[in-house]
């Protein structure tokens, strides 16, 4: 009985052994599994770490050294030049939104300063309370020069003379035509002001005066 017990022993111990060993071997297998789903997921390296791309280098670049855009103070000829590429379709804006038929500033209300708005507003009140309406066809500019420009502290003024070309009337609740003509070209002359603050950093100028 001592020996079968000895030998029992020494069979659960090298079973112990054995199973120890067999548990190894199987979270090594395991672990290789994990790992290689793992890659196969995540993919691989390509040498591709610290390094953006060439592409995104050049973007980073551009946005750690981008400065603020500064103000500029004068108003040389570059720059009058893009001023009247502006005001004559603020121009256009401002004429068709006052002349069209619902007798209402909605796309150009950004483009007036407050008085300009206020009067604007008044007389399209007036125009709607008689049961008036305007018709407009603009057909476009055919000038605009800069007459004068004054800079004022930080506000900068520049006077332009336009000469337009539209097609307006004004017709009743009947449709009947008090004024104008639906079938003829008038030239049309304005001289306005527009202003800014050199200050600011809005570029958008606004119409602050109607001289003619």
């Amino acid at each position: 009985m001592p020996v079968e017990i000895n030998q029992l022993s020494n069979y659960y111990i090298i079973m112990n052994y054995s199973f120890e060993y067999i548990d190894i071997i199987l979270l090594a297998m395991i672990a290789g599994f994990i790992f290689l789903r793992l890659r196969g997921i995540l993919g691989k390296r390509t040498g591709f770490e610290g390094k953006a791309p060439a592409q995104f280098d050049k973007i980073l670049k551009e946005v750690v050294n981008q400065q603020p855009t500064k103000i500029k103070e004068t108003f040389d000829k570059n720059d009058q030049k893009e001023f009247l590429k502006g005001a004559k379709i603020a121009y256009e804006t401002i004429i068709t939104d006052f002349s069209d038929n619902d007798n209402k500033i909605t796309n150009s209300r950004s483009l007036l300063n407050k008085e300009i708005y206020n009067q604007f507003n008044e007389a399209l009140k007036e125009r709607n309370a008689r049961g008036h309406y305007a018709e407009i066809t603009f057909i476009g500019v055919n000038s605009a020069t800069i007459k004068e420009h004054k800079k004022i502290d930080k506000i900068l003024n520049v006077t332009v003379d336009f000469i337009g070309e539209v097609i307006t009337c004004i017709k009743d609740k009947d449709k009947k035509i008090i004024s104008g003509d639906p079938e003829k070209i008038k030239k049309i002359y304005d001289t306005w002001v527009f202003s800014r603050d050199t200050t600011s950093v809005n570029p958008n100028w606004q119409l602050v005066n109607i001289l003619t």
